[in-house]
């Protein structure tokens, strides 16, 4: 054979049979969780308050170990040095920090703008969102769309050192500074650093440190076939388990308040529904255009289209008040995305048969096609 690359296909997903019920009802458990915590919160006295009483990074402590307990398996998962292959990859690393830093944020101070004129702080609530660029469930949705694993973990490592930096400098640019040009309103605001810093550390430090240790420690004293075969199934599930117990928890926190408004819940849904779709759509369409092959691809669009709702609503109770406008567009950021994103998991499923058609990852001469998990 030559000395050019050549290209080869990941194996298709596993089978319907062969997945987990879980796996199989997946839109089933997360619609169900939903309700369950939205009831929750609506009949159970006390409930909302007894689970925030106690805040990791201003964020509820069950929510905080619901996200651990979800991330940890996920980044257990990743390929540690393998990690060169996507820092490599200029297209890929260029692409994804102009959508998240650029495209994004202003599509939604666009979208929050069409939509919600009338509505000062709903629209600021949205704005915020839109900065918060996804670092915790984007890796459940870049999992289960069989994106690839190193490329999530590379791409959400890079927002967060971008959101520690950049976060309360766009706020500034997108409330005061573009406005004003713009012959808008503007609003004033200060983002805590702090409280910036603290989600990142809490909701992607603490599990990445777990899972890169339980690689390297696996990886030791089993291999790199017989850890994968031997210790990713037995803790591969329960990425899905603190998933829906994070759903259960944050709708139970939030249920009085989203079920108390439903028509300003609605004309917040109305402008993310838009932005997912968009978003999402879009950067997959890109990363086709660039060839980046279909896992580079789908872990572009979920990085780009998923938000940090857990900061968005913090910085929004801590800035703006827990009653306020802000924090309820912060709650329905998720109420929208989790199913949302749901939905573009199987999209993306479908993209991957009609239009990444094979060979879609390249693989130098040689070399094993590696293996994944679906």
């Amino acid at each position: 054979m030559s000395g050019r690359t050549v290209e080869r296909a990941r194996p298709e997903p596993a089978t319907r049979a062969r997945l987990s019920t879980v796996d199989r009802l997946l839109p089933v458990w997360i619609v169900a969780a939903m309700a369950l915590g939205l009831l929750l919160g609506r009949v159970v006295p006390g409930l909302a308050g007894a689970l925030d009483a106690v805040t990791i990074g201003s964020v509820s402590l069950p929510i905080a170990l619901g996200l651990l307990v979800m991330m940890y398996p996920v980044l257990a998962k990743v390929r540690y040095d393998e990690t060169h292959r996507v820092l490599a990859d200029r297209r890929l690393m260029i692409t994804s920090l102009v959508i998240n830093w650029v495209v994004a944020p202003a599509f939604m101070f666009a979208l929050a703008w069409l939509f919600l004129p009338d509505l000062p702080e709903y629209r600021t609530g949205l704005i915020v969102v839109g900065l918060a660029r996804c670092i915790a469930m984007v890796l459940i949705w870049n999992d289960l769309a069989c994106g690839d694993r190193e490329a999530a973990a590379v791409l959400v490592a890079l927002n967060s050192v971008f959101q520690v930096l950049a976060f309360g400098l766009l706020g500034w640019f997108y409330l005061q500074v573009l406005p004003s040009w713009l012959g808008l309103p503007t609003t004033s605001a200060g983002f805590s650093v702090r409280a910036v810093t603290a989600s990142v550390l809490v909701f992607l430090g603490v599990p990445l440190v777990l899972g890169l240790l339980t690689r390297t420690v696996g990886e030791r004293r089993l291999g790199r076939e017989g850890y994968e075969r031997r210790v990713l199934p037995r803790i591969g599930p329960w990425a899905l388990y603190g998933l829906l117990f994070t759903v259960v928890v944050l709708f139970a926190l939030q249920g009085r308040t989203i079920t108390s408004e439903p028509l300003h819940v609605a004309r917040i849904a109305l402008p993310l529904l838009v932005y997912f779709a968009v978003v999402f759509t879009a950067s997959l369409l890109v990363g086709r255009a660039l060839r980046l092959g279909y896992p580079r691809a789908t872990t572009l669009a979920f990085t780009a289209a998923g938000n940090n709702f857990e900061l968005a609503i913090a910085v929004a109770v801590a800035t703006f008040g827990v009653t306020s406008g802000q924090a309820l567009a912060g709650v329905v950021g998720p109420l929208i995305e989790v199913p949302a994103l749901v939905g573009l998991v199987h999209l993306s499923l479908w993209a991957r048969r009609h239009l990444f058609p094979e060979p879609t990852e390249p693989v130098e001469p040689g070399v094993p096609a590696p293996a994944y998990e679906s």
